[in-house]
């Protein structure tokens, strides 16, 4: 989620639908999904790292569950969900619902007995018949269902403002002409690139996501596979040279330096290319940025657009990173059940699709309110290769690692060796733990 908490797993075709049906006996009156009886009165508690526009998101798409069952949703957001929930594991001070850093924490959580499984929540027919089987497994543990997916979003775009230059004709089709496009069609930006990685306690994600696209592209599946695995190094060629792509193609041309880039935060780092004149000509981030700083009060496709990740190996063109925002539930209350139910609906999906910002795990959900946003979901809908982000997949303690290490090499170049080894030594245990 990390709005951003972000799938690789098995090569995927992503066409989605949750469906759920009541835990319980319906009364008469309830609403689908509601589990049956009387929730007027019963509260749902919800941690989530929805902060700001994307929190007021949430509350927007869960209003209609609190008007038709009575009961109410009390949201937290928080960029410290990874701390909050590896505390309350052992304490039992858990919320409802939560918002869960990634498949390979939900089975952790799932593991230790803490998160509950979904498997009288939903039909669970209805749901591996409907959705497609990467995604099932992900949510999956040990055969069971511990958790879905509320929203999700295709990594690896490249966003541009076509009244500096419009890529729409001729979008680059390699890195290398991405290189020399922006640096021909520049014009009178102050960099090539935007970036911008703070993010509270989970700063850096941007950049692993950055990592992860490189490597995706210039290394393949396989090696992405085996690299979140825990089966190939840090250190390994492949992966060291995905961080120098990094730093030489990206943060050496990008608006203020690392500096600046640690220092700037990821809502808003996209924000100069709306300035005049522009501080970037590039900027990449997912698709839910359409929600987030300024592309919101700009015009999709006048004011702003994007392309595809670029192939670096031509093997792997049609590579695709995505992510999702996976849910998971610690006490299977009936309103915590009821309300699980309802947010993989097409409804519930629908308003924040509508709102912009997001894209549905359920195919049913097509109120996408522009071409950009219809043009993202045919991205994660037609996808040949399908990678889950990597970073999520990863045990929750060298998810941290990776995450403080990016922040550092960002701002230290020369400490990339350090950094890897570092990375090296607690992956060498984070898999046993």
């Amino acid at each position: 989620m990390r709005s951003r908490w972000r799938f690789i797993t098995p090569l995927v075709s992503l066409g989605v639908i949750l469906a759920a049906c009541s835990g319980g006996n319906n009364a008469g009156s309830a609403p689908a999904g509601s589990g049956g009886g009387d929730l007027h009165g019963a509260t749902v508690t919800v941690i989530g790292t929805w902060t700001d526009v994307e929190q007021k998101n949430f509350l927007a798409m869960v209003k209609p569950w609190e008007d038709q069952t009575g009961a109410t949703v009390k949201y937290q957001g928080t960029r410290s969900i990874n701390d909050i929930l590896a505390a309350g594991i052992p304490t039992g001070v858990l919320p409802d619902l939560a918002g869960l850093p990634g498949p390979g924490q939900m089975k952790e959580y799932a593991d230790a007995g803490a998160l509950k499984p979904l498997d009288d929540v939903l039909d669970i027919s209805t749901y591996t018949g409907e959705t497609a089987p990467g995604l099932v497994k992900l949510g999956q543990a040990d055969g069971k269902t511990y958790g879905v997916f509320i929203k999700a979003a295709i990594k690896g775009l490249i966003w541009f403002n076509p009244k500096l230059h419009d890529y729409t004709s001729s979008p680059p089709a390699t890195w290398d002409d991405l290189k020399t496009q922006a640096t021909a069609n520049k014009g009178n930006a102050k960099a090539i690139w935007c970036l911008g990685i703070s993010s509270g306690d989970a700063s850096g994600w941007p950049t692993t996501d950055w990592i992860e696209d490189i490597l995706l592209h210039q290394a393949g599946p396989d090696v992405y596979n085996s690299w979140y695995q825990g089966k190939t190094k840090w250190t390994d060629p492949a992966i060291k040279q995905a961080f120098d792509t990094y730093m030489n193609d990206v943060v050496a041309n990008t608006f203020g330096g690392g500096t600046n880039a640690v220092a700037t935060k990821f809502d808003v780092a996209g924000d100069p290319l709306f300035a005049t004149p522009p501080g970037c000509e590039l900027f990449h981030q997912a698709s839910f940025i359409t929600g987030l700083g300024k592309f919101p009060k700009e015009k999709a496709g006048t004011d702003y657009n994007f392309f595809p990740f670029p192939a670096i190996n031509d093997q792997y063109k049609n590579a695709v990173e995505g992510a999702g925002d996976l849910f998971g539930m610690f006490h299977d209350t009936p309103a915590a059940k009821s309300l699980m139910a309802y947010l993989v609906t097409p409804d519930a999906q629908n308003i924040w699709v509508k709102i912009g910002g997001a894209l549905s795990a359920n195919k049913n959900a097509t109120a996408y309110p522009d071409d950009i946003a219809k043009r993202s979901a045919a991205l994660l809908l037609n996808a040949k290769i399908f990678a889950f982000d990597a970073s999520d997949l990863m045990p929750n303690e060298l998810q941290t690692a990776f995450l403080k290490g990016i922040v550092d090499y960002t701002k230290t170049p020369a400490s990339l060796d350090t950094i890897l080894a570092g990375l090296d030594k607690i992956q060498a245990t984070a898999y046993s733990s």
